[in-house]
C-alpha cells in the first residue's frame, strides 16, 4: 500500500501536511481520526476529517468535520 500527501484543513490540524495511507486509486482515505500526536493515549479528543479536494495533481485536502470525545469515532 502507498502513501499520500494530504494538507488538512480546518479545525486543530489547520494546514498541518501528513502522508496518509493511499487507497488502490491513489486517493487517501474518505475519513480519518486525527488525535494530538503529542498525548499519551486516553482522555484526548477525536478529530474527523473527510476527503475533500485534489489539487492540480498534487496534495489532496481533508476537511475538518467534528471533534468528539476519545474513542467516540470508532
Amino acid at each position: 500500500m502507498g502513501l499520500v500527501r494530504v494538507r488538512f484543513v480546518g479545525g486543530p490540524a489547520d494546514d498541518l501536511v501528513r502522508d496518509l495511507p493511499a487507497d488502490p486509486d491513489g486517493a487517501p482515505p474518505p475519513r480519518w481520526i486525527l488525535r494530538h500526536p503529542d498525548r499519551p493515549p486516553g482522555g484526548e479528543a477525536d478529530h474527523l476529517y473527510e476527503r475533500d479536494h485534489h489539487h492540480d495533481g498534487g496534495d489532496w485536502t481533508m476537511r475538518y468535520v467534528r471533534t468528539d470525545p476519545f474513542g467516540a469515532t470508532e
